[in-house]
């Protein structure tokens, strides 16, 4: 055998060997193309373990520091009675302060005379894990010298909150795979595995009082307790999944 005929059977052998090895590279994964997606929503119904009150002092006046002055008194006299009912300084936080003018009627007739006058404004929200005192705190706040309540909002402490997420979790991981086996069922084929777990984000609302915010104030002035109730929360969390089939 010459050495031009040892070289085209080396060569014939190397072409064959890498088109071989080409269609093997090249083969699908079909298990990996056999899945099922599902998606699921859990739901997790709590009453809410804490409430946020926004307490307010508005004074005004034609002379700034007297305006100033006496909504700090105002707003002294709230905070120190507040904390009578045994509420931490903690949980008693500023959330606003404003200063501004305007000009209104003197009261004379026809409004011929303008007057200057200095508004401000004094705000702290009041937060409280007992949501069963809410009305209590309003009552107080607006009988020592409160004349806002801007909002009452009802949610869940962050321990309360991480728990019920869990739980909404396992309602949302139940939902996809009873999704998952009703397809499957349904297809003549069995679920084998799980592929990929996706976790949405969870969602827990804020529940508003503004009913009871705006009869606060007549309820307080006539001595009568100001009604609050904390309703219901609803939590949710989803999750999508694929499934080997």
């Amino acid at each position: 055998m010459n050495a031009k005929l040892i070289l085209g059977i080396v060569a014939a052998a190397l072409i064959g060997a890498l088109v071989l090895g080409g269609t093997v590279t090249a083969a699908p994964d079909s298990a990996d193309d056999r899945v099922i997606h599902v998606s699921g929503t859990g739901k997790v119904t709590t009453s809410p373990d804490r409430v946020l009150i926004t307490v307010g002092v508005e004074t005004e006046h034609p002379d700034a520091k007297v305006a100033q002055q006496e909504n700090a008194a105002r707003m002294s006299a709230v905070i120190s009675s507040l904390k009578g009912l045994g509420i931490p300084e903690r949980s008693i936080q500023t959330s606003g302060y404003s200063m501004y003018s305007k000009t209104t009627d003197d009261g004379s007739p026809f409004g011929a005379k303008q007057q200057r006058v200095y508004v401000v404004h004094n705000n702290v929200v009041v937060t409280l894990d007992d949501v069963t005192r809410a009305g209590e705190v309003i009552d107080t706040a607006v009988m020592d010298g409160a004349n806002q309540i801007n909002s009452v909002r009802f949610t869940l402490s962050d321990e309360k909150s991480q728990q019920l997420r869990s739980d909404a979790l396992h309602a949302a991981v139940t939902q996809a795979r009873g999704d998952a086996d009703a397809v499957a069922d349904a297809l003549g084929v069995r679920i084998l595995g799980i592929k990929e777990v996706s976790v949405g984000g969870s969602y827990t609302p804020v529940v508003y009082a503004e009913e009871a915010v705006y009869r606060s104030m007549d309820s307080a002035a006539y001595g009568v307790p100001t009604p609050i109730e904390a309703g219901t929360i609803d939590v949710t969390a989803t999750v999508s999944v694929t499934y080997f089939i």
